[in-house]
């Protein structure tokens, strides 16, 4: 089941390719374009890619976004839907390769044998974002899709004071359905239900959540739509505000749903930045 998911993480239709084009109005719109993408920078930070896109303003940005990537490991430097709308609602951005590990509080020996992912995002990224940017929460939103989106829940879930701004697209909420598959999830957990344990929709806090929380799934994505299902219930049952769209259709778990509903979704953040202010 997993190859295909990573198969539609690994390019096709959505990626961010732009083809040329003969026309003066396309050639002026690929050099708009390369402008934005300009934006991306590649590093490394404890011996990990890290990218990072500073939108070109000389305004007082919006916020600072943390983007966890899914289990293809693609990152956002040449998704032009997404960058477009980062450069549009002046936001940075930074892409941490968490490699294969779900962004869990869980030790992944692929990951690092000594500290769990989430932890490397709280003790690590984020300080590294309150250096180079000068903001701190929460005016640092998360972002993420897939595996990336479950990530991010439970990043907000867990510190909902320093996270109030979170939005995850075709989050993989249960992802103990994979436990078993040959994955690093299976030395994570010893065994399925432990993995079941650490799934979001058994973290919530009633009393504990974040202010601005939005999420979505394509109704076509067989794997994970039922997952974001039970979650939406769950908060509306527990009385915690949200926003989800669980009937947008264009795709299933695929690229070209993630950019569909990249402008709601940034523009869900960016509001959500706006208005702690």
């Amino acid at each position: 089941m997993f190859d295909r998911l990573k198969d539609l993480f690994t390019g096709g239709p959505g990626s961010g390719s732009v083809p040329p084009s003969r026309t003066d109005a396309a050639d002026h719109a690929s050099n708009t374009d390369a402008a934005v993408l300009s934006g991306w920078s590649t590093g490394q930070h404890d011996g990990r890619r890290i990218d990072v896109f500073v939108p070109d303003t000389d305004r007082p940005l919006t916020g600072v976004v943390l983007f966890l990537h899914g289990h293809g490991q693609v990152m956002l430097s040449q998704n032009l839907v997404f960058s477009r709308l980062f450069q549009k609602h002046q936001l940075a951005v930074v892409c941490p390769d968490g490699g294969r590990s779900w962004w869990l509080h869980a030790r992944c020996e692929e990951f690092d044998s000594s500290v769990t992912p989430q932890q490397w995002l709280l003790e690590s990224i984020i300080p590294l974002i309150e250096r180079r940017f000068s903001v701190t929460p929460p005016r640092i939103a998360l972002l993420g899709v897939s595996m990336g989106g479950q990530g991010v829940l439970q990043l907000a879930y867990r510190h909902a004071s320093r996270f109030p701004v979170v939005a995850a697209i075709s989050p993989a909420v249960d992802f103990d359905q994979l436990y078993g598959s040959g994955l690093p999830l299976d030395g994570m957990f010893p065994d399925r239900e432990a993995a079941r344990q650490a799934t979001v929709v058994l973290n919530l806090h009633p009393l504990a959540w974040p202010r601005h929380q939005f999420f979505c799934c394509d109704p076509a994505d067989g794997d994970w739509f039922d997952g974001c299902a039970r979650l939406g219930m769950k908060l509306s049952s527990s009385g915690i505000m949200h926003e989800r769209d669980l009937e947008t259709s264009h795709g299933g778990h695929s690229w070209d749903y993630f950019n569909c509903m990249a402008e709601r979704v940034v523009r869900h953040i960016a509001n959500g930045l706006s208005a702690l202010t």
